[in-house]
């Protein structure tokens, strides 16, 4: 047990000191710190002077109601009645005297048109606003030529009442659907990372220690299970100390946002009132989903002697936890889909999907139970197979770059 803990204690080390780790995860921290503080770096290089607007309404009709609704909407674009030409009001713009210049008038069926001109027309955002709240004059217009009042014009543009109720005493509300989504979210998104970044680490290490032929002294002093969950939980504790600090700083700076980011961000994410019980199921499935891919990157890493071929070697892994992010984003709007019950019970997939099936449905234990013990039983079986691999691979050099290497690993692990 000491060399386990010794062979953990040095994969942990030599990867949190490496500049790779530092530098990734300060980062990764000054980009939650952005995102956290995005309004305000957005108003530090926005220009938020009022912007001046020409106009001229031939109409002499459109000009108040205009000038009325863009008040009420964005009070930093002002209107201003221009009394000149056309042509003077054109120049005037040129001269960044105002940023653009409307002309009004009204068609030959009495309705609102107008020609903007501005020196450029990039910053689409004014553009937009005064298209819109003229849009706004027109259907008034329109409503009061026809004799409809605006009250029956308001009862027309409601939304309607849509009620959905389950028959179902035990499935979840809406309620209780939003308050689940946004965790399942977040433990879909944080296995996909997890099990593509440091899978792709551990099978690095493994072909970086075996590159330098060290591998054969350390397989030698200890049991090749040991030395492989060692470099498994090793891993572990590296990214799990990445991740207590991009969640603890994170969650630092929403707090300190008090008020209405703080509560929009929890109620979002479903966090406020979410059931203990899918926080100790996102735990259950997260770890033994890292475990059953951490094992089977090990594994593979052992049977490369480059570096550069860790890649090509891992891309099946790397496929099999893509096929299982594909079909849950699928899931999230069907999880009573045949594909995503019967996907729930392959090992490969069911850290995500039947995690995905917790959180959406009402799914008995026995049937939980039944995805997690197969998925137990996979990694004891992938463990005693990559045991035999890893203790049979790291003694192969040469080029490697087929999962045919496997039988060959295992015949020389028999030799040893």
């Amino acid at each position: 047990m000491n060399k386990f803990w010794i062979i953990l204690s040095h994969t942990y080390m030599s990867r949190v000191k490496t500049k790779s780790f530092l530098i990734g995860t300060l980062i990764t921290l000054l980009l939650i710190f952005g995102i956290s503080n995005i309004q305000s770096i957005i108003d530090m290089f926005s220009d938020n002077s009022s912007k001046k607007i020409a106009v001229m309404d031939d109409s002499e009709k459109l000009f108040k109601p205009l000038e009325s609704n863009i008040s009420t909407v964005d009070d930093t674009v002002g209107l201003k009645l221009f009394t000149g030409s056309e042509d003077e009001a054109k120049e005037a713009v040129q001269e960044e005297e105002y940023e653009a210049f409307v002309k009004l008038s009204l068609s030959d069926n009495q309705m609102p048109e107008a020609h903007y001109y501005a020196d450029n027309i990039t910053n689409s955002d004014t553009q937009m606003l005064i298209e819109q709240q003229l849009q706004q004059v027109k259907v008034s217009m329109a409503t009061e030529q026809a004799g409809i009042d605006q009250a029956t014009l308001q009862n027309i543009n409601a939304p309607v009442t849509f009620q959905t109720k389950a028959l179902d005493k035990d499935a979840k509300t809406d309620e209780e659907l939003s308050q689940a989504r946004g965790i399942v979210y977040i433990m879909l998104f944080v296995l996909y990372i997890a099990v593509i970044m440091y899978g792709s680490m551990i099978a690095t290490d493994v072909a970086t220690e075996k590159s330098s032929r060290v591998m054969e002294l350390l397989v030698s002093s200890a049991p090749p299970v040991t030395h492989m969950f060692a470099k498994i939980i090793g891993i572990a504790l590296l990214g799990l100390t990445q991740v207590i600090l991009v969640v603890g700083v994170g969650y630092a700076l929403i707090v300190s946002k008090q008020g209405e980011l703080t509560e929009g961000f929890f109620s979002y994410f479903g966090i406020q009132n979410t059931s203990p019980a899918l926080f100790i199921y996102a735990i259950i499935f997260f770890l033994l989903g890292y475990l059953l891919y951490a094992t089977l990157a090990a594994m593979l890493g052992s049977l490369v002697s480059r570096v550069e071929d860790v890649q090509q070697l891992i891309l099946p892994m790397t496929f099999l936890i893509m096929i299982a992010f594909f079909i849950a984003m699928f899931g999230l709007n069907m999880p009573e889909s045949k594909l995503v019950i019967i996907s729930s019970y392959i090992p490969f997939f069911s850290p995500m999907l039947m995690f995905l099936r917790v959180g959406m449905m009402d799914v008995p234990v026995w049937e939980v139970s039944i995805s997690i013990g197969i998925l137990i039983a996979t990694i004891v079986l992938l463990a005693v197979l990559g045991a035999r691999v890893y203790k049979g691979g790291v003694l192969m050099y040469g080029r490697s770059s087929s999962l045919k290497d496997l039988k060959k690993a295992i015949a020389l692990s028999k030799k040893e």
